[in-house]
């Protein structure tokens, strides 16, 4: 239990991590990777290259101190990023090293404003968050292992099967190595990968949507091939390039907290952007062949039909189906999805699970606001650290 005076510290230094919050934890990573270049096979780089990590800790960082009198404010936030964290193998020994570079950080960037007595407080007040998280955490590795088919850690997994889905995406077939089954999970949920790069000197992580309805066998990732002189564009390339069937590579068990309600019975409205729909074929797969009493209209924008993936398959999934409809948009011929295009769309009183690059989600959060669909009833995930969404989506 925090004391009150540490508390009030803590909560003092809030304008302090509103002006100066990005540059501490760009300092302390910088900081933290000098002393500790191991953990470079963790994180992903090209979110560290893009400054999106730095702002996501800075925003972190921040609502804790804004809520450390009352931490279950955040327990959200905490779960989130737990079941990040497990997916990238992220393990209690890691939080010291963590502690000890952001108090740095926080008195390189400070300088004498940084007084011993809020290091000591904000010492403190890391060690109670550190041990939510570790908590939070730890439960969830009982989980993934303990689970039928489940394990801890990263495991091999064979490329069973390589589908080109469109110009840009291609479909990867995971069987694991050792020959067993492969747990279920949620429609929406994701799985993390790690793979060694010929010619790149740390492991590199990313996570991507299970493009289908849970499988006994077999998991499905659908990877969109992103500009190989793009960091973010490294492992998209190695995989589209250099990984073949029969190739291996490492997984970690499904994760994340933007899922199907699968034990609901409201209508659900599916909207997706470019590869935002790989979610989305998960919960649409789900609910066509497991809920057919279910109304569900997908809704989906791609640029043109070259670069949109499952077309064939969604049309085949809501043909003849009174209660599901799709609906695709180009925007190269047709223009973006528009208030009158999701009006006609989107079905009344549905739950609204949303995906995509940052701009289209705050765009269809704005729009599905104004249309009167109540935040509570709007879902959604992008890819990348949440930071980069407005205050529209928060």
């Amino acid at each position: 239990m925090l004391s009150q005076q540490t508390i009030d510290i803590v909560k003092s230094t809030v304008p302090v991590l509103e002006q100066h919050g990005k540059t501490i934890t760009t300092v302390f990573y910088k900081n933290m990777f000098e002393a500790h270049p191991e953990l470079l096979n963790i994180f992903n780089h090209a979110n560290q290259s893009r400054g999106r990590q730095q702002t996501a800790l800075s925003n972190t960082v921040l609502a804790a101190a804004k809520y450390i009198d009352n931490l279950e404010a955040i327990v959200p936030v905490v779960v989130q990023i737990g079941e990040k964290h497990r997916g990238l193998n992220v393990r209690p020994e890691h939080y010291p090293i963590v502690g000890y570079h952001l108090l740095g950080a926080i008195k390189e960037v400070l300088g004498d404003a940084a007084t011993p007595e809020i290091i000591g407080a904000w010492g403190e007040a890391y060690e109670a968050i550190a041990d939510a998280f570790i908590g939070v955490e730890k439960k969830m590795y009982e989980e993934a292992a303990n689970q039928e088919n489940g394990w801890d850690g990263f495991k091999d997994f064979v490329v069973a099967k390589k589908v080109e889905e469109s110009d840009v995406i291609t479909s990867f077939y995971l069987k694991p190595a050792d020959g067993k089954g492969v747990p279920s999970y949620i429609p929406g949920q994701y799985l993390t990968i790690r793979v060694s790069i010929p010619g790149e000197k740390y492991t590199m992580i990313r996570q991507y949507s299970l493009s289908r309805a849970p499988q006994e066998d077999m998991f499905r990732i659908s990877v969109k091939r992103e500009d190989e002189c793009n960091p973010e564009g490294k492992v998209s390339t190695y995989l589209h390039r250099q990984v073949n069937e029969g190739d291996k590579i490492e997984v970690s068990a499904p994760a994340g907290v933007f899922y199907l309600d699968t034990e609901g019975t409201t209508p659900v409205t599916l909207i997706s952007g470019g590869v935002g729909l790989t979610p989305m074929m998960s919960m649409f797969d789900h609910i066509t062949n497991n809920q057919p009493e279910r109304a569900v209209s997908f809704i989906h924008s791609a640029r043109n039909p070259q670069l949109q993936a499952f077309d064939g398959d969604l049309r085949e999934m809501a043909a003849g189906r009174e209660n599901v409809s799709y609906s695709v948009r180009y925007s190269d011929t047709d223009g973006f999805l528009d208030r009158d295009f999701l009006a006609s769309r989107v079905l009344d009183g549905s739950d609204v699970y949303v995906c995509g690059p940052a701009p289209f989600m705050n765009a269809m959060i704005r729009e599905l606001r104004a249309l009167g669909v109540s935040l509570d009833n709007i879902h959604f995930e992008f890819f990348g650290p949440a930071a980069e969404l407005e205050a529209v989506t928060a």
